[in-house]
Formats: structure tokens, sequence, C-alpha cells
């Protein structure tokens, strides 16, 4: 998730209500004295860094200690995550995980040093979004089946843009194929603006976006939601039916981010974390805002994060020897 759909100025001002722990339990979980790092492997601005701040904004108030967001761009988010692998394991370092970097990337990339099941503590999961397929309204090939049929008639020829190479946009594409047994032509960009514009322009014929950047252009007008990309329908787009029940079954493409520390981190300070940041998820502007924007299952045990991050990375591993997708970075 890498643009701007949260409007930073709004969330800002909400208002943090009274939370309040009892003695025993600020004894049992100590926080860390000294301010807090979250680090965000994408540029200021973007949908992550925007949430990562609505975090640390709250946590501030929270628990007494300046909360800060710092940005590490580059390889998709592999620069921030091998940064954060190698810090303290104090609870003065956190990551804002994301697929491409705690799931796809040590798959697809030659050189990744770290290990996103092994290298890192989980913290809590902080959303789910689904991607999307899209295309312009004057696009006459607006259903699944029928862009099936077209890829199928042109083989190779029909382009689908996607957010970068190796990014999980570009990998929804190729499960697709694998699922379709068709072929198409991959166009990366370097996210999601210069896709949008390039597709609304009619340079590619569809896109795998994400479903933050790509929701304000559908309430436009100006962009068709043509399939969404997680089992589940999005509770923000029920009318837009998945890839899976679309003739491509079991097809679960999702974008996902989530806090995580350096691994080692004392398990009652991960314990207190989570249940810390559980209650912010909670607040009704903060859900609200995310379901908005189709960003689900927020919140839940370090465990089941951890679970859950387990699985993806064995889920992308198989999609990424199976597509035979390779990056040197």
């Amino acid at each position: 998730m890498r643009r701007r759909t949260f409007t930073s100025a709004g969330i800002g001002a909400l208002a943090l209500p009274a939370l309040t722990l009892a003695p025993s339990l600020l004894r049992a979980a100590p926080l860390p004295t000294t301010p807090v790092r979250i680090i965000v492997g994408f540029a200021a601005g973007g949908g992550t860094d925007v949430l990562a701040r609505v975090l640390a904004q709250k946590l501030s108030v929270m628990w007494g200690t300046q909360v800060l967001v710092e940005n590490k761009p580059g390889a998709t988010g592999v620069i921030a995550a091998d940064y954060v692998a190698k810090q303290p394991a104090d609870g003065t370092t956190l990551l804002m995980a994301h697929v491409n970097s705690n799931a796809i990337a040590p798959a697809l990339m030659t050189n990744v040093k770290y290990d996103p099941r092994r290298d890192f503590s989980p913290i809590v999961m902080v959303g789910v979004t689904p991607n999307v397929l899209t295309c312009v309204d004057t696009q006459k090939v607006r259903t699944v089946p029928e862009i099936v049929e077209l890829c199928r008639s042109k083989p190779g020829q029909v382009s689908f843009g996607s957010s970068g190479i190796g990014s999980a946009q570009h990998l929804a594409l190729e499960m697709f194929m694998l699922a379709t047994k068709v072929k198409a032509t991959h166009v990366p960009y370097k996210g999601s603006s210069a896709l949008l514009v390039d597709l609304m322009g009619g340079q590619i014929d569809f896109a795998f976006d994400t479903m933050t950047a790509a929701t304000p252009f559908i309430k436009q007008g100006k962009v068709t939601a043509i399939a969404q990309t997680r089992i589940k329908r999005a509770r923000s787009y029920p009318n837009v039916p998945t890839l899976a029940e679309s003739g491509c079954p079991g097809l679960d493409a999702a974008s996902w981010y989530g806090l995580v520390g350096p691994k080692g981190m004392p398990a009652e300070m991960v314990q207190r974390m989570n249940q810390d940041v559980n209650k912010v998820l909670a607040l009704p502007e903060i859900a609200a805002k995310l379901d908005e924007f189709g960003a689900e299952d927020a919140g839940g045990s370090s465990e089941k994060f951890g679970a859950y991050i387990q699985a993806e990375c064995t889920k992308w591993a198989k999609v990424v020897k199976d597509a035979n997708v390779r990056v040197d970075a």
C-alpha cells in the first residue's frame, strides 16, 4: 500500500479517548522510556506512512514518550526491513511490515539477508487490503471471463499494469495467469500514480492496483473495478466480485501491513504493545477510515499475526516458483 489514500490532516486531528491500564499491567509489561521509532519502507505521504503516523500519534499519548515515524524507502520495503532486523530488541525500533518486504521479497529477490519468519518479533496485524483489477469505462471487455477470452485470442498482446516488479500487484497478475493459463504482458510502473495516469490515458488495457490507491478514481467514475483479489469481498466493495468467484478458485493476493520489532523482544513488552495497538485500531474513527478503503482484519494477537506471516511466506514462495519470477536486487 504505497499511495496516499488517508487524509493525514483529518486523521491527525482525531482525539484520543482516555485509555487507562491497571498499575499491575504497567509493572508487568514495561515499555521503552526513550523515544520509539516506527520505520516505514516507503516514502512519506504514502498509505503505509500515513497509517504509521496515525498509530505513532496515538501511541505517543498512551505511552507517555515520543513515537516517531522514520522513512527508509527503497527496494519495495526491503531496506527498512533489513535495517530493523539488525536493531536491538529493546522495543525502541519497530517496523511497519508490508507484504512486499515481509513475505514476497525474500522469495523473489536474490540478496535479501533477513528471514521474515525468524528475524522479527510479530506484534500486531494493522490491516489486510485487497488488490483490485481495474480498467477504464471505455473498455468494452469488463468481466473476468471476457478478459480471459481476450487474452486467449491475443496471447501476450493484452497489457496489465502494476505498481512495480515484484509488488503484490505484479504477483496478483502472475497468479491470475497461472490460474487461467493465459499469457499477457506485464507493464510495471514506479508506483500507483503513474500506473493510473497510463490506465486512464489508454496506454495499458488493464491494471492490478491497491484498493486504497484506486478507490478515489473508482468513486469519481474514472476507473472501473472489475474484480478484487481476496477470497472474500471487502465490506466497502460488496458489489465487486472476487477473482476466486470469477473463475480463479483459491486466488488470494492481498496487500497487508502490521507492526513488528527485531527478534528477541521481551514477551511482556510484545504483549503490552499488542494490547495498546489493538485499542487504537478499535477506535471508531480509525476503524471507519480503514473500512472505507477495504482494510480489514486489523488487530488480534501477536501469535495470530506471526502465524499469518508464516503462511504468507509459504504462499508467495510457491507463486514465485510457479511463475518463474526472480529479481536481482
